[in-house]
This record gives C-alpha cells, sequence and structure tokens, in this order.
C-alpha cells in the first residue's frame, strides 16, 4: 500500500459549488481514500465569478480564468492543496506557482444532443429549419454554423440541471441543447441524451480535455504530486497534455473554436499510438481547416511535442487566418 509521507495526514480539496464539480471531487477523493485510506481529505467548494454571473455569454467575458482563478488563490495561499477542475474549464496557461498534478480516466468526452421533451426529433438532421439550439459555447456554434446553418442558435447559461431545466420550460425557446456526456453521466442524467455526436455522427469534435477530470496542485508541492500520481492515468494524461498543447500553440485560448477528436490506436507491431484529429471553423460556419497526427507517446515531453506538430499541421492548412479574424473581431468588439 502506497503512503502519503506521515507529516501530513489532512490535505483540503477546493472546487465550485456545482452538483457537477462537487461529483467529480468526490471521485478524486474516493480514489485517494482507496489507495490512502488513513489520510483525510476534506472538500472546500466556493462559486467562482463564472458561476455567479450567469447571463454574459461565455465569449463576452474579458478573462479565461473564470472557473479557476478565485481558487488558485487559495492554492497558492495554502488553504488548499489541491483544485479538482472540469479539465476543459481550465486555461492552457497555468499561474508559474500552480501544475497540473493528475487526471483521472476520461469519461465519455463527445458533446450530446438533448432534445426538449414531446419533440420528435432524435438528431440534429431531422431539426427543422430554424429550431433553437441551445449553447453558449463558440466552439459549437461554429460546428454547428458549418454543419446545420439553417439551425438558430441562442445562448444558455448556468450549471447542468440549470440548462436541461431551460430546455425543459414549455415557454422556454430551445428545441434542444448541446451538453458534454461527461457531465451528463457524471450526475445521473445521462437517460436525458438523445444522440451522442462525434465527427461520424453529427460532424462534431468535442473540446479540449472535455471529459477529463483535472487536479491543480502548487507546483512546488512534491507530496500531493507523488499521491495525485498514484491515482492517475496515464493514457489520459499524455492525451490531455498533447490537445492542451495544441489549444495553447494556436493561442485560441478557451474560447477558440477548435474542436478535437482522440483515441489510442494500437500498431501492427503491437505499439500504442495517440491519433488525434481537429478542426478550427469560422465563427460563421463558412470556413474551416483540419489536420491529424498520429504518433507513440511515452512521456509528458513527447505529449507537448505532439500537439505543437499538430497545431502547425492545422496552422499551415488555413487555420491561422481564421484565428487572427476571431482576435480581430474580439478585439474591435
Amino acid at each position: 500500500m502506497a503512503t502519503a509521507p506521515q507529516q501530513r495526514k489532512t490535505f483540503n480539496i477546493g472546487t465550485r459549488k456545482s452538483k457537477l464539480a462537487l461529483a467529480q471531487t468526490q471521485q478524486v477523493v474516493d480514489a485517494l481514500k482507496q489507495r490512502y485510506p488513513e489520510y483525510e481529505f476534506n472538500i472546500k467548494s466556493k462559486d467562482t465569478a463564472g458561476d455567479r454571473d450567469k447571463s454574459t455569454a461565455l465569449k463576452d467575458f474579458s478573462t479565461k480564468n473564470l472557473w479557476t482563478e478565485e481558487l488558485e488563490e487559495l492554492l497558492v495561499g495554502g488553504q488548499l492543496d489541491f483544485i479538482v477542475h472540469s479539465l476543459k474549464d481550465v486555461p492552457t496557461l497555468l499561474p508559474s506557482t500552480c501544475a497540473l498534478g493528475g487526471v483521472l480516466v476520461r469519461e465519455d468526452p463527445r458533446d450530446v444532443l438533448l432534445v426538449k421533451p414531446g419533440l420528435p426529433y432524435t438528431s440534429l438532421s431531422e431539426l427543422p429549419a430554424g429550431s433553437v439550439v441551445g449553447t453558449s459555447s463558440i466552439r459549437r456554434t461554429a460546428q454547428l454554423a458549418l454543419k446545420y446553418p439553417h439551425l438558430k442558435v441562442e445562448s444558455v447559461r448556468g450549471n447542468v440541471e440549470t440548462r436541461v431545466a431551460k430546455l425543459d420550460a414549455a415557454d422556454g425557446p430551445y428545441s434542444c441543447i448541446i451538453l458534454a456526456a461527461a457531465g451528463l453521466l457524471r450526475i445521473g442524467l445521462g437517460n436525458r441524451i438523445t444522440q451522442y455526436l462525434d465527427s461520424k455522427n453529427g460532424g462534431f469534435f468535442y473540446a479540449v480535455s472535455q471529459g477529463a477530470i483535472g487536479i491543480e496542485i502548487r507546483s512546488d508541492d512534491s507530496v500531493t504530486l507523488d499521491m495525485l500520481n498514484e491515482v492517475g492515468h496515464k493514457e489520459t494524461f499524455f492525451t490531455v497534455l498533447a490537445e492542451r498543447s495544441l489549444l495553447r500553440t494556436v493561442e485560441g485560448g478557451c474560447s477558440a473554436p477548435l474542436g478535437v477528436e482522440s483515441e489510442w490506436i494500437r500498431d501492427t507491431d503491437g505499439t500504442m499510438k495517440l491519433q488525434t484529429r481537429t478542426i478550427v471553423v469560422s465563427v460563421d460556419g463558412t470556413r474551416h481547416s483540419t489536420a491529424e497526427l498520429e504518433k507513440a507517446i511515452d512521456s509528458p515531453v513527447a505529449a507537448e511535442t505532439f500537439g505543437l506538430e499538430l497545431a502547425k499541421e492545422l496552422l499551415a492548412n488555413g487555420a491561422a487566418p481564421i484565428l487572427e479574424e476571431i482576435k480581430q473581431n474580439k478585439a474591435t468588439s
């Protein structure tokens, strides 16, 4: 049985207050308790800026650290020992005092369609022209414009239960909403999924790190890092490092209309390789760029390099002007 150094017996864990955030944090605690039953793990929850402001569209916030900054201040100040995040919400550039300390096995990373109760549609392709799709994601909005230009998009904010309730409201405008499968599955709402969306089924690529639970630590805290390495999942860690390196390199940040699709495949010689496909779509859906890379990954450095190489291919294939236009439009808006 692995044990943490004896001088530390209690660990404080930071998280947001939503049902999903608490469920994910409990998943981390359960994994740690199984490995370290003699230690105590206390959950400390807090509303963040993104939780308090439920009306502003995500693309209109001036900061990318909506869900992380206030918790990071408590982490660096020593009140917390680590923070549990939905990794897709974490900016690809962390403060120098913080580091990614562990990633559990990835849940299903795909986007999913939820249709308003009573409507007969079972897929995006069945929705009639003018149907309102609820999402606050610029990535989802751009991919809808590319694949389903006849549909109308309206922003929908709030935690998972709030957005489902807005969909279900009899007087609500939404015919459907798009969410991440992982969040619904983790809080027991998988029965609401109408259609799983991927590149072959619905034409959707998911967000970088979607479905992964990230654990953020102080960069100099080797004790916590060693503990988390015992419960982390190596293949998931390499995958999200590669995806985050890709996003960081194209300088899109969390609001870029960039999607990915990653899987591990076995080569003919038995070697496991990471295969990642990626797409950038202009906000109006009129232009897009794609790239794909497949390589063996055996270290964090190799994963970071993989993301860098994939980003260079994506930019060379036409993503650069799309991203530059988005950046300019945001600067002047």
